[in-house]
């Protein structure tokens, strides 16, 4: 079973930034895609990031421009750049990789609050 955990989250003012690292442990195999999800209070997670094997990445319309997602695919890492950030973007950030194999897998989510 792969095992992701993250860090990084915290209390930030608006404008400011935060960086999320998420280290992937367990696995025999090379993660296909890493990324983030972002669950906003008492709303469903929605994809922010997502980085694939092959260094191809994909936004969401509100982290075009703001975020910032890499990957060190020798340290099974993937990291999170957040810059001007809104208070919407508040919310538990969570880790998430798919393996060769379609398996996905989470961490437990690190909490961003970002006051106005």
């Amino acid at each position: 079973q792969v095992l992701l955990e993250e860090s990084g989250g915290g209390l930030v003012q608006a404008g400011g930034s935060l960086r999320l690292s998420c280290t992937a442990s367990r696995n025999k195999f090379t993660l296909d895609v890493m990324g983030w999800f972002l669950q906003p209070p008492g709303q469903q997670r929605e994809l922010v990031a997502q980085i694939y094997r092959n260094g191809l990445t994909t936004y969401s319309d509100s982290a075009k421009g703001r975020f910032t997602v890499s990957r060190d695919i020798a340290k099974n890492t993937v990291t999170l750049q957040m810059a001007s950030l809104k208070p919407e973007d508040t919310g538990v950030y969570l880790c998430f990789a798919v393996g060769p194999t379609g398996g996905q897998y989470w961490g437990p989510g690190t909490q961003v609050t970002v006051s106005p």
